[in-house]
């Protein structure tokens, strides 16, 4: 056995594609595009920055059904609105509500799509100059509308609130 050989390539966009339509929409999912980025760069290094951490994981909703490690599927632990959570609390978070590959991942480190220990380690050791007081959460809706102008706005006015630098997104 050729213990060097790459596994096989998940051809993601396409299943996203097939996904909608099985879904039942009439038209495959167009990812958005734009031609300018509201990007810029820092202007301050890493080691200064107060930074925040952005997740599309979902909080734990106790009457929502089965949202641990390797749960299936859930639509009722989806979230539609963005959320903020204390960075030093260690809450429950989940990612049931989203379509990931369940065959060759699991959720069972919460470190792998939501680092918040990661980044609290890296304030205690000052590659950060901070971490924001709060993380914040980012729906998944389908709606690209919604998303641009009820969800983008609602979070960087709190980004904004905390004085965050630079966010980090782990999109799931």
């Amino acid at each position: 056995m050729d213990t060097h050989a790459k596994p096989a390539a998940l051809n993601y966009m396409q299943r996203m594609r097939e996904y909608y339509l099985a879904l039942g929409y009439n038209n495959p999912y167009q990812w958005a595009s734009f031609t300018d980025v509201p990007f810029q760069p820092l202007s301050k290094p890493v080691a200064e920055s107060c930074v925040g951490l952005i997740t599309t994981a979902a909080p734990f909703k106790p009457n929502a059904g089965d949202q641990g490690p390797g749960a299936p599927y859930n639509a009722a632990a989806k979230f539609y609105r963005v959320y903020a959570g204390e960075s030093q609390s260690d809450d429950i978070l989940g990612i049931s509500h989203v379509s990931y590959d369940r065959a060759y991942t699991s959720a069972e480190d919460i470190n792998s799509y939501f680092p918040l220990q990661a980044l609290r380690e890296a304030n205690q050791g000052g590659q950060i100059g901070g971490l924001s007081p709060r993380y914040y959460g980012l729906p998944t809706n389908r709606s690209q509308p919604t998303t641009m102008d009820q969800d983008c706005p609602e979070l960087l006015a709190l980004l904004q609130e905390d004085e965050v630098d630079l966010a980090i997104l782990v999109a799931n």
